[in-house]
């Protein structure tokens, strides 16, 4: 929706994170998990689209009073533009923003001073997705058209996935179709595109009987990325750790009741914003479910240490970025709020 094992490696990747965070946010205090709270205040959180099946766990979490046991007053807003949710949290007019993996790390490189603190999906969303019968596999995307929404790092990701199967770039023409990625397929404008997600705008084209081939990025050649997270301010990481564990406690339950009772989660977000359509925000919700779940023994939330570096090392590569992120005096990430974890 262009507007997501061996324990013992993982764990002595858990210690390095908390490390970086007892060095790099001083301020986070030792772990305590928040249970409840006498009074609440107001926590802002900019989504990264209108409200949707993506948002289900935190519509749950107001809708089930969870956000208030723990002493905050959830409040969502839509942004204006896509592209508007870091800029709301920069400037302060939000408390936290859902963003991109992407997005984060540019916005870090031009010098945000911000942080994921968890993903709301564990894989990409975003996918090449065509309707036209003779495209199934990215290799038949030779001499196509396809459209984008305009954005550079879906541009580097689509070159990727065509050098992965074999395709010069230089034989695919790429039409910049702003957020008109649905309307560009079904009047033929276009062959492909890419910028859907797989959990939205393919669910839809299903529900609509066109059949749509659905390749997700990840599995075209371009590392795996968490396509929804939760950033916050790097002060708010030092100066608000116990307000961000009580969010990240709540959000937990919340994600809890949707797993329970997925038809009542979607009135919740259709409650809303009630201009969607009832069986597509079901579908997406079930469909989105188990791409929420971390790896086991992880919570709700959790962030893959390998994932991230390797996906900004994929984004340094290729020039999207002018720095590269390991080299950071903190990582963009941090699994420090997170329920359980902590130092």
């Amino acid at each position: 929706m262009t507007a997501p094992v061996n324990t013992s490696p993982r764990r002595g990747l858990l210690t390095a994170v908390c490390l970086a965070c007892a060095l790099a946010l001083t301020a986070c205090g030792a772990k305590q998990d928040v249970i409840q709270a006498r009074s609440t205040k107001p926590f802002t959180v900019a989504l990264d689209f209108f409200p949707n099946a993506d948002h289900a766990a935190i519509y749950s979490a107001i809708a089930h009073g969870d956000f208030r046991a723990v002493g905050l007053d959830v409040r969502p807003v839509a942004p204006p533009t896509p592209s508007a949710p870091l800029s709301l949290l920069e400037s302060g007019r939000a408390d936290m923003a859902i963003s991109y993996e992407p997005e984060v790390l540019l916005a870090r490189d031009k010098g945000a001073k911000i942080v994921s603190i968890a993903a709301l999906v564990q894989r990409p969303l975003t996918s090449i997705i065509s309707i036209n019968h003779s495209i199934t596999k990215v290799s038949e995307l030779a001499g196509r058209t396809v459209g984008t929404a305009g954005i550079p790092y879906q541009s580097a990701e689509l070159h990727a996935a065509l050098a992965h199967a074999g395709v010069d770039p230089a034989s695919v023409k790429e039409i910049d179709v702003g957020f008109n990625l649905l309307p560009a397929m079904l009047s033929g404008h276009v062959d492909a595109t890419i910028g859907g997600f797989w959990n939205y705008e393919a669910i839809e084209l299903r529900l609509m009987h066109r059949d749509p081939t659905v390749i997700p990025i990840n599995q075209a050649g371009v590392p795996t990325d968490n396509d929804l997270v939760l950033v916050v301010r790097e002060e708010e990481a030092r100066m608000r750790g116990q307000d961000l564990r009580a969010f990240l406690q709540a959000l937990t339950r919340g994600e809890q009741e949707v797993r329970a009772q997925p038809a009542q989660a979607a009135a919740e977000v259709r409650a809303a914003n009630p201009s969607l359509m009832p069986r597509l925000q079901l579908e997406s919700i079930k469909r989105t479910l188990p791409a929420a779940v971390p790896g086991a023994g992880e919570p709700f939330g959790w962030q893959n240490p390998n994932d991230w570096a390797a996906f900004a090392s994929w984004m340094f590569n290729e020039h999207l970025i002018a720095h590269n992120p390991a080299n950071a005096g903190y990582p963009p990430y941090t699994n420090e709020f997170l329920p359980g974890q902590g130092i």
